[in-house]
């Protein structure tokens, strides 16, 4: 069981394995604010008496989870321009790769927040 777990959080998965890759700080936990705004908006469609207040929470943490990625990156960036700035001279695939794995940090971000803000709009069309 435990084996099969690892397999699945590790490298087995593809998926996984790019959250890993992004940095699983930053990756993981909008992986969980994502479940956490699905969570809302399914609250939000089945209880329409919430859903002011689903529509304020929702807004406020897609903001942040946007502002999250972006963070990763930065650090990501920082800690990378660090590594380069010791070794001297890097080759284009390495850095490449590099700006890559920083990038999707804010992609998954993005994608999240893409995610919240249609669950917004939706929610709106459903309170008038």
């Amino acid at each position: 069981m435990l084996l099969a777990l690892q397999s699945l959080f590790l490298m087995g998965n593809p998926f996984f394995a790019r959250l890993n890759e992004g940095g699983p700080l930053f990756m993981y936990t909008t992986l969980i604010i994502l479940i956490v705004i699905i969570i809302l908006l399914i609250r939000g469609f089945v209880k329409p008496t919430t859903r002011d207040k689903t529509i304020t929470l929702v807004s406020s943490i897609s903001l942040f989870v946007l502002v999250w990625g972006f963070l990763g990156q930065m650090l990501g960036l920082i800690g990378a321009f660090d590594a380069i700035e010791a070794a001297g001279d890097v080759s284009p695939a390495i850095l490449a790769g590099g700006l890559k794995i920083a990038i999707l940090s804010p992609l998954f971000g993005m994608f999240v927040f893409l995610i919240a803000r249609v669950g917004i709009i939706i929610l709106n069309i459903l309170k008038k």
